[in-house]
């Protein structure tokens, strides 16, 4: 009879002739309600390497294929750079390709698809996403796009799902497809969504990403999830060429006298308590400590709020809104972009300016309606917080203008690439912050990173 494998909701089960060196083996556990041995779908392709370095017959019945062959209709042209990347990911068919936002990272991942011809599952953020996969997938391969989001369950040779719906339906779906694609696979190791790769034999899988870095840490488990980082271009490599040519400028603005008062005494408080118990922060992890103990220790939660408000002055003083006025006159005419880490000071921009304002609790209509308004070009300037770093398709535009807030090099490199695409003229990317605080010195780093 040989060695038997069958699918069962997000694992695979072992029959028949099973041998001791696969019993053995670290990551198959022996399931006493149904007398077999199993392992997580993610193991599929190893367990079925081992089997055939033993020499051992394996009949294999995991697969239930969406469909047959998938073959595109046109030709999917790449640029050099892409076709770089799709090189090097098709040796193994497993990694990360790492591109800055508005690369064409999804160009990428269609011309794999169309390589490979077998079915896929390319797992989104949001469902904005969804409907930008599936317009410029069904391009190239008409009728044989399918969608899956909340009510709406349509599968095809190639589905496109948010992760939220995967990470539901993946025990169900999981062995329909043999090719798995991850934008945005920064989200992918959170301790939910990771499920959709361990309950998933696809041995084929493909993660996009502008940059993979987590704060937690957790993207060091994308190796094994997905597969290691394959290629990885920054925007400087290509600015000029296949994107816009940019300049990045960082703007200092000071706190008004009252702000940086009250910012000090915060200062003291926050780091007296540090040293009085000795801690040290090398690592977001590591602020994890303050905040355990403000649980139960009165003096870390007076810390802690100290640090908060800190922050809050430092993001919403009111010297980045007028710094945002003198970027308007120097831009007129040009289409502007202002991000903001809060609404509120989102709120402040667009009651001083008369600026559009985007919230995450607003509409998708309306939303639309401001984006058509924009890339028409009867709005020059949109203001946001972080509702647009990604899912959302952006009008190119001329200037982006963060108003600091930010550590995070993936945020930022969203943020500035929503003004990469090519264009004649440099796009200009301001960067606000507040002088005397860790934003200069964190807003000096990423400079000297994407420059």
């Amino acid at each position: 009879m040989g060695l038997v494998i069958t699918w069962d909701r997000g694992t695979i089960l072992l029959e028949g002739e099973v041998p001791n060196e696969i019993k053995t083996l670290s990551f198959i556990k022996f399931d006493s309600r149904v007398g077999k041995y199993r392992a997580l779908a993610i193991y599929y392709p190893r367990l079925l390497a081992v089997a055939k370095s033993l020499g051992q017959e394996v009949e294999d019945r995991v697969w239930g294929l969406q469909c047959g062959e998938v073959r595109p209709a046109s030709e999917v042209k790449l640029r050099a750079y892409q076709e770089e990347a799709l090189r090097a990911w098709m040796r193994t068919k497993r990694g990360v390709v790492v591109m800055p936002t508005g690369s064409g990272k999804t160009h990428v991942a269609i011309a794999a698809i169309a390589q490979l011809k077998e079915p896929a599952l390319v797992v989104v953020p949001t469902v904005e996403l969804v409907q930008q996969w599936h317009a410029k997938l069904r391009h190239y391969f008409p009728g044989r796009v399918g969608v899956w989001y909340g009510e709406e369950k349509r599968e095809s040779c190639i589905t496109v799902i948010t992760y939220d719906s995967a990470y539901t339906a993946v025990e169900a779906i999981g062995n329909r497809y043999k090719l798995l694609v991850f934008d945005e696979v920064h989200h992918l190791p959170s301790q939910s969504y990771r499920q959709i790769a361990e309950l998933s034999p696809a041995p084929h899988r493909l993660g996009l990403t502008a940059t993979p870095e987590r704060a937690d840490g957790l993207h060091v488990d994308l190796d094994w999830l997905v597969g290691p980082v394959v290629y990885r271009i920054t925007a400087s490599e290509i600015r000029g060429v296949w994107t816009a040519d940019y300049e990045i400028e960082i703007i200092k603005v000071r706190l008004r006298e009252n702000e940086a008062k009250l910012y000090k005494e915060l200062e003291a408080k926050y780091l007296a308590y540090l040293r009085k118990k000795g801690l040290k922060f090398r690592s977001p992890s590591d602020f994890q400590k303050l905040v355990i103990l403000s649980g139960r220790d009165p003096r870390a939660k007076e810390a802690l709020d100290a640090w908060h408000e800190m922050r809050r002055l430092v993001l919403e003083t009111e010297a980045k809104v007028d710094a945002v006025g003198e970027i308007l006159s120097r831009h007129r005419g040009s289409k502007i972009l202002i991000f903001t880490e809060y609404t509120s000071l989102a709120r402040s921009v667009s009651e001083r300016y008369l600026i559009p304002l985007i919230t995450h609790d607003m509409s998708p209509y309306e939303r639309e309606q401001i984006m058509a308004m924009f890339r028409r070009g009867e709005v020059k300037a949109i203001v946001t917080g972080k509702v647009l770093d990604e899912g959302v398709d952006v009008p190119d535009v001329d200037v982006v203008v963060i108003l600091g807030g930010t550590s995070s090099a993936r945020q930022f490199i969203q943020r500035m690439g929503r003004a990469l695409r090519l264009k004649p003229h440099k796009a200009k990317i301001y960067e606000v912050v507040t002088a005397s605080t860790r934003e200069v010195h964190t807003a000096r780093r990423r400079k000297k990173g994407v420059s």
